[in-house]
């Protein structure tokens, strides 16, 4: 086989910088593209991605598949990792062709599977090769991949195109009530590894909110992997105006956000088992804090209230499907300690810091010790704050709407103690979510 670099390009895209090779070959006179971003000639375990051609999926945005989610993903992964590299193969439909796969999808919608509709028309499961890839690879000097792949037939391919594969990175998309039934057949006929939810989901609505999701799970799956400490993995969530402002004025309650931002709030909060705030949010915005925009149980809700001046009425109290958690010092008032608990309130007394406020590192030891595993911190701008000082957040997602408040901010009186130092996000993502823009990844706190 003959390969031929034809050119190479700088290419800007939404997830990052990239360079876009496309390479001519003699064996099927196609334009192949390689995708690259970093350093990667000559080294070994480069996070690589081969991903074949689906312009329904890709360009179009069809529901029957997650190709397009699939190839955003592995963008934003490589971008993350900082070098890596996508092969674009233009093997459309698995390598039947476009007007082939037109024909499949015309059986599919009488109830034919993904495979059964190719062999209907004479064709076969799965027609792809992987040798032009590998030929990619050896040009850009890739000695070994961790490949992105749920297809076993995929890491065999390369392998025997002479790539060796050092590890398999699982590429799954959620599943959604469109493509749920394509991905089981590939999961039962074509033995890709996936897990399929039986589950009904509405997130083919709203695909943006899933990326994210799926993203936030895996940073929290790795932190809790690695790390052995004391607290809780903790994720800092908050929506904030272009200048800061969380609202007009303090103890005032408003709606920054848009409706998919709003779904992504109730999405984290499912995915937590905690959900924490301070008295005050309680206070101004009468919250439920469940889960009400998206599937999944509610948090346990737990108030830090130094002095006990949360109102007894309030709603986060009075849900009886879950015990809230009252976070106190050993100095708060005896007589609203014991009106509380009366109401069926499980109230905590914490030791408390100089200021007689709650110690929060010490109330994530305690929720640490009850077995609680993800902590979400939704505000107010006291305990984001004080969280930020103690270094008590793991990972920050932070939603900005474009607006001009001028009022009351998220952040307040932050410590730095090194400003050629500070602590800043690391393993950065960013999504669009309506007009609102979504920012997360790692806190970092010792950045030299």
């Amino acid at each position: 086989m003959t390969l031929t670099k034809e050119i190479t390009v700088d290419l800007p895209t939404r997830e990052g910088e990239f360079r876009l090779s496309l390479y001519s070959n003699d064996v099927d006179s196609r334009e192949h593209l390689a995708l690259v971003t970093g350093d990667i000639h000559g080294r070994e375990n480069v996070l690589t991605r081969i991903h074949s051609e689906c312009l329904t999926g890709d360009t179009l945005g069809s529901l029957r598949c997650d190709c397009q989610d699939q190839l955003q993903l592995a963008m934003q992964r490589l971008s993350n990792e900082g070098a890596g590299v996508l092969i674009y193969l233009r093997q459309e439909g698995r390598g039947i062709g476009l007007l082939n796969k037109l024909k499949t999808y015309n059986l599919q919608d009488e109830g034919y599977d993904t495979v059964e509709a190719n062999r209907e028309i004479g064709r076969g499961d799965d027609e792809r090769s992987y040798d032009i890839a590998g030929s990619i690879l050896q040009d850009l000097g890739v000695r070994s991949v961790r490949l992105m792949t749920n297809n076993p037939e995929k890491i065999r391919g390369i392998e025997k195109a002479g790539i060796p594969v050092a590890e398999r990175v699982p590429h799954q998309i959620d599943a959604t009530d469109r493509n749920r039934n394509y991905l089981r057949a590939k999961q039962e006929r074509l033995n890709h590894l996936l897990e399929i939810s039986s589950t009904p989901s509405t997130a083919w609505k709203s695909t943006g909110v899933e990326r994210i999701l799926h993203e936030i799970r895996q940073m929290l799956d790795q932190h809790l992997k690695n790390s052995a400490s004391d607290y809780p993995a903790r994720t800092l969530s908050f929506a904030q105006s272009l200048d800061g402002s969380i609202a007009a004025t303090a103890g005032e309650q408003l709606t920054i956000s848009g409706q998919q931002s709003l779904e992504l709030s109730h999405g984290l909060r499912a995915m937590h088992d905690v959900i924490l705030i301070g008295v005050g949010t309680v206070t101004a915005d009468n919250p439920q804090l469940t889960v009400r925009l998206r599937e999944g149980e509610n948090p346990v809700p737990v108030i830090v209230d130094s002095n006990l001046s949360i109102p007894p009425d309030s709603q986060v109290l009075n849900d009886n499907s879950r015990t809230p958690i009252v976070a106190t010092t050993d100095e708060a008032p005896t007589a609203s300690l014991e009106k509380l608990q009366k109401l069926g309130v499980r109230v905590e007394q914490m030791p408390a810091t100089d200021d007689g406020t709650v110690d929060l590192a010490a109330l994530m030891r305690f929720l640490k010790s009850e077995g609680y595993r993800h902590v979400m911190v939704e505000g107010g701008s006291g305990i984001i704050t004080s969280c930020l000082n103690r270094r008590l957040v793991d990972i920050m997602v932070l939603t900005v709407a474009p607006q001009l408040l001028g009022g009351f901010r998220g952040i307040g009186d932050l410590r730095i103690t090194d400003p050629e130092n500070p602590p800043q996000l690391n393993n950065i993502h960013h999504r669009q979510l309506g007009k609102d823009l979504i920012v997360w990844g790692n806190v970092c706190w010792n950045t030299r």
